[in-house]
């Protein structure tokens, strides 16, 4: 019988060393390095020396090509991020930070889905009864009524791979709920729950189990301090979709982001809002974040940003104040740090807004955070109305990207932006000029177009006397 061998994997990144290590040689961790061991299998081999074939290859074209159904999912915000709705077979990693609600997001899909068919949440963090209390806050009634439990909603608390496959198995559900994967441990690997091996392997099977069988499995998945999901990188390739629930954990809005879906879009967003009754859907996420705005307010512009297919105006809200240190500061929330510090220096060299002895706050109204360089105009703007303490036009929107030499330079899906700028009632909208003139311009909204950003703050009403 082969002996076990040992092995030093790394929880952040699932480097393999054969060696103890203090620190991951790959992604710089400290003591991350943890020991396995791997238990050779002695499974039935065919005389060429390999593993049984299960499989045989096929002809392209003799494979059928129809495309599968989807699930109706009864969350519009949840199925537009998933594609549509739920595909059967697919398999859904959902991150977040602890307390952001991936749990009560995929109990109201659960609750929903029930009605359709067998749906079965295992759960390897709460017991039963927690979840029955949480799912009874779920189903009042906005008048305070408790509406009915679904009759095909199973729960089990359970955390071993080969009990959760037998209740699979006898319960036959069209949806499995898996809380959390690092829970889940197969008892034939030694190592413990949690670890890079067993997060991998377990991922693996619920993958085969799904694929096999057509039945849908969500996994929930904890997050590193730095975002990302626990575990080795690869458990992002075992599944087809990967799904972000993001937020500030004192504001009520979330954001669903796909950054992976083999079956839709990626970058798409859902938005909700954490209430009493669990999630509620955020239908036109753009009034939303405008609700609270206070027009004619220096330092204050808005922006209309991408998220995926979707449109959002957004508020960015711009603070600067004399410093009180030796070097001022530049405290962003929401957008990119280097971007902050590239829109400030464009602003002192190019336009001659003096910041050198300002700290600047950038803000992100709603906690939503921007990455796409399409909102630097409006990033200058918000700055320089708070230094001159003029404000921005108050009817018009900034979409562009800010170049070095001060330039203004176009960005994507502009006429997209533009429309849903002019449905929420704006009047203008400011942005890099076009070098081809195809297209016109979307009806209802005037459009300013500026070659420079110190030309744009003259369209704000920023840099006029």
């Amino acid at each position: 019988m082969p002996k076990p061998r040992t092995r030093y994997v790394c929880q952040e990144c699932g480097r393999v060393s054969v060696r103890p290590l203090g620190r991951c040689p790959s992604c710089g961790a400290w003591n991350s390095m943890v020991e396995e061991v791997i238990v050779p299998e002695t499974g039935s081999k065919t005389a060429s020396g390999g593993t049984p074939l299960t499989s045989a290859p096929r002809r392209l074209h003799e494979i059928s090509g129809d495309v599968e159904e989807r699930l109706p999912l009864p969350i519009a915000e949840f199925a537009r991020v998933l594609g549509g709705g739920i595909v059967p077979g697919s398999i859904v990693l959902i991150g977040g930070d602890p307390g952001i609600g991936k749990s009560t997001l995929t109990l109201q899909m659960a609750l929903r889905m029930a009605a359709l068919g067998p749906v079965l949440y295992v759960s390897g963090e709460e017991s039963e009864r927690q979840i029955k209390m949480r799912a009874l806050r779920l189903l009042r009634s906005p008048a305070g009524e408790t509406l009915p439990m679904p009759s095909d909603l199973l729960l089990v608390t359970e955390t071993n791979l080969d009990a959760i496959l037998r209740h699979v198995e006898n319960v036959k559900p069209r949806l499995l709920i898996v809380d959390s994967i690092q829970t889940v441990y197969r008892p034939e690997m030694s190592s413990s729950a949690g670890s890079v091996s067993q997060v991998r392997e377990s991922a693996s099977r619920l993958r085969e189990l799904a694929k096999s069988s057509g039945i849908a499995v969500f996994l929930i998945g904890h997050v590193t301090k730095e975002g990302a999901i626990a575990g080795p990188r690869v458990l992002e390739h075992i599944v087809d979709t990967v799904l972000y629930l993001e937020g500030d954990r004192f504001q009520a809005y979330r954001l669903l982001r796909s950054v992976k879906n083999r079956f839709g879009a990626t970058s798409e967003v859902g938005v909700f809002a954490m209430g009493e009754r669990g999630m509620e859907e955020v239908p036109n996420p753009s009034e939303a974040f405008l609700a609270e705005r206070m027009v004619n307010a220096p330092g204050s512009a808005i922006v209309v940003t991408m998220e995926g297919t979707r449109p959002i105006l957004v508020e960015l809200q711009g603070l600067t104040s004399p410093t009180s240190f030796g070097n001022p500061r530049r405290t962003p929330n929401g957008v990119d740090f280097n971007r902050l510090l590239l829109v400030a220096a464009v602003l002192t060299r190019r336009v001659g807004v003096r910041l050198g002895e300002q700290d600047i706050f950038v803000n992100v109204v709603g906690g939503l955070k921007i990455t796409e360089p399409a909102a630097d105009l409006a990033v200058a703007a918000a700055i320089a109305s708070s230094v001159k303490d003029r404000p921005v036009r108050a009817d018009a929107v900034l979409i562009g990207e800010v170049g070095l030499s001060g330039e203004l330079r176009s960005v994507s899906q502009l006429d997209i932006r533009l429309r849903e700028a002019a449905k929420l009632g704006f009047k203008a909208a400011i942005v890099p000029r076009r070098l081809r003139r195809s297209l016109p311009w979307p009806e209802g909204i005037e459009v300013l177009e500026a070659r420079s950003l110190r030309q744009a703050l003259d369209l704000a009403q920023v840099q006029k006397n």
